[in-house]
């Protein structure tokens, strides 16, 4: 199964889950619920919405997204290249393979890359590896917070209490977070608290 195929997602007929898994069995199951309330994805990575093309059998609709898949990938894909232009290395040395992407950066910041040892490339790389190191799972709560929002304000933006829970949300007090969600439906609260689980403020899910 492709990766695409494999994507973890959620399906909501209304505020009902009726699905939870890898993307092509969520999208079958929708087709087989035939549910009468409007029907929404969810990517349980990002909390984006996926649309999904429903029409015709059960092969075809795995064609589809098998192709979808293959069509994001290879526009996805960067574009990759031996390390610098270096010469040729001894041989049975592996070849590391790098992203080529444009950085804009002030006359200073290349002039103190330049003096680093290993040239700018090697002090770029060693400094993004510096910043994870000490990033303290910071990114990761950052990514939870937003996908769970993303979720919400697909699904439960005209919920009572949507504003305050958001704010909730953002400001890391999981138990007002909680309690802002307490009347709403149950599978888009849990749902909502699952994707926040990343932010140790928000609980463990």
């Amino acid at each position: 199964m492709s990766d695409y195929l494999s994507i973890p997602c959620t399906a909501f007929a209304g505020t009902r889950r009726i699905a939870s898994g890898a993307l092509v069995d969520v999208a079958l199951a929708i087709k087989a619920a035939a549910a009468r309330e409007p029907v929404l994805t969810f990517d349980d990575a990002t909390g984006a919405v996926i649309d999904f093309d429903l029409r015709g059998t059960t092969a075809e609709i795995v064609t589809r997204l098998t192709r979808q898949g293959e069509r994001e990938a290879s526009a996805a894909r960067p574009r990759i290249r031996p390390e610098g232009d270096a010469p040729a290395r001894p041989r049975g040395r592996p070849r590391l393979g790098v992203v080529a992407r444009e950085v804009t950066l002030l006359p200073r910041h290349w002039e103190w890359l330049g003096m680093q040892a290993g040239g700018a490339s090697q002090a770029l790389r060693r400094l993004v590896d510096e910043a994870r190191r000490s990033d303290n799972g910071q990114t990761q709560v950052k990514m939870a917070r937003e996908r769970a929002y993303r979720f919400l304000s697909g699904l439960a933006g005209d919920l009572p209490g949507f504003e305050e829970a958001a704010r909730a949300l953002f400001a890391g007090d999981g138990d007002a977070f909680a309690a802002r969600m307490a009347a709403w439906p149950p599978d888009v609260r849990d749902h909502a608290l699952r994707l926040a689980c990343a932010d140790p403020a928000m609980g463990k899910g």
